[in-house]
This record gives C-alpha cells, structure tokens and sequence, in this order.
C-alpha cells in the first residue's frame, strides 16, 4: 500500500511538472492605481490554490481545536479508575476436601 501512496505522488508530481513546463508563459495582471505585475502562470495557479486553501485549513483547525476543547473534560471525568488487582481464587471440589469429624459426633453401632 506504502508503494502505492508513493508512485501517485510521484506520478502528480511529473503530471505537475509537465503543465508547468507547457503553460510557462509570463501573464500580465493588471492591479489598483495602473500597477501591472508580470506573473508566471504556475506561480499564479499555486497563489490561487493557496488562497483557496489556506482559510478553509484554518477554519478545519479552529473547529478541531474549539471540539477538543469541549470534550476534554468529559474524557478526563470518563475514564474509569483501574481496578486493583484481584485476589487469586482457588476452586475446591467437594469430593476431593475430607474433613476430620468427632468420633462423639456420630452414634456408633454396639
């Protein structure tokens, strides 16, 4: 499964690399107060998936934090405390158990 992991990422890899390679043109963006910034359209791609990205991160870590937070208490108060071990039990059969008795206990025959 390890090999698997591995050769689709390096398989997305080369996949990136290419496109790349073929769109590596200069794209003009033309900003506030007639400023013009002259990108390369890979990096532009990469700034715009990290725009999208970044907040949606942010936003996952901040509700794992806020849950975690919440049931941590809960999960401290839950766990049960560990038991003491136990004294080892012995199993008597009956059959195999004599018990010595008074002899005046019981009528003997004349």
């Amino acid at each position: 499964m390890q090999f698997l992991k591995t050769l689709f990422w390096v398989v997305l890899a080369i996949i990136l690399v290419l496109f790349a390679k073929a769109n590596w043109g200069i794209v003009e963006l033309r900003l506030w107060g007639g400023l013009v910034a002259e990108v390369r359209t890979p990096l532009l791609i990469v700034f715009g998936f990290l725009i999208g990205w970044i907040p949606t991160v942010l936003v996952y870590r901040a509700k794992l934090w806020s849950l975690r937070r919440r049931f941590e208490p809960i999960e401290r108060n839950a766990v049960a405390p560990a038991a003491a071990p136990a004294a080892p039990v012995t199993v008597s059969n009956a059959a195999d158990e004599r018990v010595a008795t008074d002899s005046k206990a019981w009528p003997t025959a004349p």
